[in-house]
């Protein structure tokens, strides 16, 4: 009924093959009812116009119309650097609870 087009990227939505993966029917469920709705679904699918692809070079790359990033939590250096000192800590108490255990086994020097 109209000229947009619907860019899927279905690319994580399967069961892991030994050799390929397999769509399951619930993926291939979903792709169909995007198909029918004919909507932009976040991370999912985007219906764009003709007008849209001109002005992308009439590039089809389904990335550039459906952005599939996630952005990465923020890190806390200043946690990890405390996680690290407490590990170094643990690890120095357990390093001369191992020496004592050999001294008393007579391997110490």
């Amino acid at each position: 009924a109209d000229d947009k087009v619907l860019f899927i990227d279905a690319s994580r939505e399967y069961a892991d093959g030994k050799n390929q993966n397999v769509l399951r029917a619930e993926d291939i469920q979903k792709i169909i009812d995007t198909c029918h709705k004919r909507e932009s679904v976040d991370k999912y699918a985007y219906l764009t116009s003709p007008e849209e692809i001109a002005e992308n070079d009439f590039n089809l790359n389904i990335p550039r119309y459906v952005d599939t990033f996630e952005e990465e939590e923020e890190i806390d250096l200043m946690a990890v650097r405390a996680e690290r000192e407490k590990l170094k800590a643990e690890l120095a108490t357990l390093e001369e609870e191992m020496e004592g255990y050999l001294k008393e086994l007579g391997y110490g020097a």
